[in-house]
């Protein structure tokens, strides 16, 4: 289980996107070490739509998908930080970037993106980044943030995978990566809001990658652990007082996650050594599965039903 820190446990990879007073800008480190020429040269790969991409987590990947050969549409609510994002990326990687100022928990704007992606057919890859998060106990939270929380990592989420999938599927082809959070399989380390928003995430994705697989479409859940990003200062804990050995960094969370996506890894758990660990999590879940429905209640109640025995 991971450390508790008073009312806030290790987690909230870069989920501080949406989060308000937000100042500090993310600065991209540059691992491939390609020239400009090398930038000019890279196969186009189609448009990736980055949400929450200003910052964090979300400009990481928006420089590592770029120098991979996409074009770009950044989304997120800082006009300011998308603007000098886009700039020193178009600059650097020679891609076209286009900015989207847009508040997801806003209907309107919302819709907004939601039309982005069902008319732009030359989207391929979404990337499902933006998402707020919560450290108090469910009993001492605000439910109108709660709420909020909701609009935002779950029903915007949704909405935007619905706009882009179908595209994706008539064209035979696309990309969904969707930020979850270790929450989703260990809801017990944080706020349940929370947990329960990235458990339906996760979900969400299981049940798009059974429903895709044959289409074309590939969907990768990322769960990020504990990451460097300044959510921590913005929850009253900063990021220099957790254990360094389980924070990680941002960059390295990203590469860590694409690579996951280039071996083909459904789901990412960018912190877990030893995938085999995961495989059993995944076999026990669905051996399971295949339990769970039965017209006889299990023994250990003691529900007595001599009608449907005799059956």
């Amino acid at each position: 289980m991971l450390p508790f820190y008073g009312r806030v446990y290790l987690d909230f990879g870069g989920y501080s996107t949406f989060t308000e007073g937000s100042t500090c800008e993310v600065e991209a480190t540059d691992l491939t070490n390609r020239t400009e020429t090398d930038m000019k040269t890279i196969e186009a790969k189609g448009t990736a739509l980055i949400t929450g991409a200003s910052t964090g987590i979300g400009a990481v990947y928006a420089d590592r998908l770029a120098k991979r050969g996409h074009d770009l549409i950044l989304v997120a609510r800082n006009k300011e930080r998308l603007a000098s994002l886009a700039r020193r990326l178009a600059n650097d990687t020679n891609r076209n970037v286009e900015t989207v100022e847009a508040d997801l928990t806003s209907p309107a704007d919302l819709q907004r993106v939601e039309d982005i992606l069902r008319t732009n057919a030359g989207i391929s890859l979404l990337v499902n980044n933006a998402g707020v998060g919560a450290t108090g106990p469910l009993v001492a939270s605000d439910v109108d943030k709660m709420d909020n929380m909701i609009r935002l990592n779950v029903t915007a989420l949704t909405r935007l995978t619905y706009a882009a999938v179908p595209g994706f599927v008539a064209r035979g082809n696309g990309t969904v990566i969707n930020i979850s959070s270790i929450v989703a399989i260990a809801p017990e380390t944080l706020n349940g809001v929370y947990g329960g928003t990235k458990a339906f995430v996760l979900a969400l994705s299981h049940s798009l990658v059974h429903e895709l697989a044959d289409k074309g479409v590939r969907v990768q859940a990322v769960l990020p652990g504990a990451t460097a990003t300044e959510f921590w200062d913005i929850a009253g804990v900063p990021v220099h007082q957790l254990p360094p050995q389980i924070v990680m960094l941002a960059d390295d969370m990203v590469d860590a996650a694409l690579a996951g996506l280039d071996l083909g890894e459904i789901v990412t758990i960018p912190s877990l050594a030893n995938e085999a660990e995961w495989d059993r999590y995944e076999a026990a879940r669905r051996f399971m599965s295949g339990k769970l429905s039965s017209v006889i209640p299990a023994p250990r109640y003691n529900v007595r039903h001599p009608e449907k025995l005799r059956a």
